[in-house]
């Protein structure tokens, strides 16, 4: 098999699965197993004991996350290093009930980040027993985003498994009572603030302005056009369509990279500052129709770079191989982020968080209700200090960093935080245009595994 990267980069990685895995760990009714599937590369790992950095996958199919974690692939020589991509459980292939396991909340019971840290824990295991040579290898976790919160946690519950985690754009603390509920979205303002003049003022009037235009069966007629979109808007879609244009101003903050990428969309370098181009007049020289039709500019720098886009499609704002449902289930139940916005501090209509809808809305998906403080004390909440070797990098453009951990806790409790970074870009391949506060965030982070090894081969 074979990889490419902008077909710039292309490494070879053996696929596998590990079959028998329990479907549940936890409990010993039902003694069910399935297939978890794994990437592997060894040709820089030559050397017995030599380490394995070990991807935690998050919530999609783990080739496109191993495609996008080129920092894995660019520093696997200087340690020697075997890379390990496991696949997170629900996702992707690793489907514990086969074409079922979506099929109702009986079958999704299973998905959970506790179930899935127990996944890594057994197949790391079960690679030192059976790869030649791994027995004493020191295996480091890494993760972005959701997979960064799983690398802290599996240093944090399984020390003896892993040890060391890079924590990439990870927002532990992103639930209730732990960070405020408005910071995410006061970063994705402050990104278009700084992105261009009057481009979060012209974001924030633009509501009024689709509500004003949306009033009429005439004004729906021309938004469909302008937007281009695939489906005719009728008056119940309004509050969609406006969903749909805040996920896009978010998203583009999260993928704010300084060179052209494809990771939810294909977008150009900086695409905040392209998307600003189009916002940067007078909110008051402007009707409602000037203002959307600006604003429709600036979203197909989000949908259609390439300009291959027949239509613009309202029900689907990024990649295919995140899977939306099992997150969404995992939000239902033990990931809850408070969110909320003010549209004072930010660029968006104000919403405030409301837990028993939310609660009420995944009963009535799910059949289950959300527990709203079982990560702060499964995990630690805010009292993490009594653990140890875990790296936690933040950008400051990535509006995730609202709920990271962008301060020292203790000497190996350490974090790293990369102003001119968004999400994860310290996970992403060496680029020319990348700034060096990422090169100099990379250097530190191989700097701490070149540490941790050392530690782990003088406790032999």
């Amino acid at each position: 098999w074979s990889l490419s990267n902008d077909l710039v980069h292309v490494f070879r990685w053996k696929e596998d699965s590990l079959k028998g895995y329990q479907i549940d760990h936890f409990g010993f009714l039902e003694d069910g197993t399935f297939k978890q599937r794994y990437l592997v590369n060894d040709e820089h790992w030559h050397q017995k004991g030599g380490p394995i950095l070990f991807y935690t996958g998050n919530e999609g199919d783990i080739t496109w996350f191993c495609n996008n974690t080129g920092f894995m692939w660019d520093i696997a020589e200087e340690l020697k290093a075997m890379l390990v991509f496991a696949e997170h459980r629900y996702y992707g292939e690793s489907l514990p009930f086969g074409k079922d396991s979506y099929s109702d909340t009986k079958h999704l019971n299973y998905l959970s980040s506790e179930q899935a840290l127990a996944d890594f824990a057994v197949l790391i295991k079960e690679l030192k027993r059976t790869v030649p040579g791994s027995q004493l290898s020191p295996v480091i976790a890494i993760g972005g985003s959701y997979g960064g919160m799983l690398s802290a946690w599996m240093r944090m519950k399984y020390p003896n498994v892993v040890v060391g985690a890079l924590a990439a754009s990870a927002p532990i603390w992103q639930f209730p009572d732990m960070a405020p509920c408005g910071d995410f979205y006061k970063i994705v303002t402050q990104d278009f603030a700084e992105g261009g003049l009057n481009c979060d003022v012209n974001i924030r009037k633009s509501w009024k302005a689709v509500d004003n235009v949306a009033a009429t069966d005439s004004g729906l007629r021309w938004l469909s056009s302008e937007f281009s979109l695939c489906s005719p808007l009728k008056k119940t879609d309004v509050a969609g369509f406006k969903a749909w244009l805040q996920e896009t101003w978010v998203n583009l903050a999260m993928v704010d990279y300084p060179y052209e990428a494809n990771f939810l969309q294909p977008l150009p370098r900086w695409p905040v500052q392209v998307v600003c181009k189009y916002l940067g007049f007078d909110p008051y020289s402007v009707s409602d129709y000037q203002m959307l039709s600006a604003i429709s500019e600036a979203v197909r720098v989000y949908y259609n770079y390439t300009g291959s886009a027949p239509c613009l499609n309202t029900s689907s704002t990024a990649t295919g191989s995140l899977g939306y449902i099992g997150w969404y289930y995992q939000a239902c139940t033990e990931m809850v982020m408070p969110m909320c916005t003010d549209g004072v501090q930010d660029m968006f209509e104000p919403q405030e968080w409301n837990f028993q809808a939310f609660s009420d809305e995944c009963h009535a998906l799910f059949g289950v209700r959300p527990r709203a403080d079982w990560a702060g004390i499964f995990y630690g909440g805010l009292d993490i200090a009594s653990h140890s070797n875990i790296v936690f990098s933040n950008g400051g453009l990535d509006p995730w960093s609202g709920g990271g951990v962008t301060r020292n806790i203790s000497d190996s409790m350490v974090a790293i935080v990369i102003p001119d970074g968004a999400h994860h870009l310290d996970l992403r391949y060496n680029n020319e245009y990348d700034p060096h506060s990422v090169l100099s965030a990379r250097a530190q982070e191989v700097e701490y595994f070149k540490l941790w090894i050392r530690q782990a081969k003088k406790q032999l």
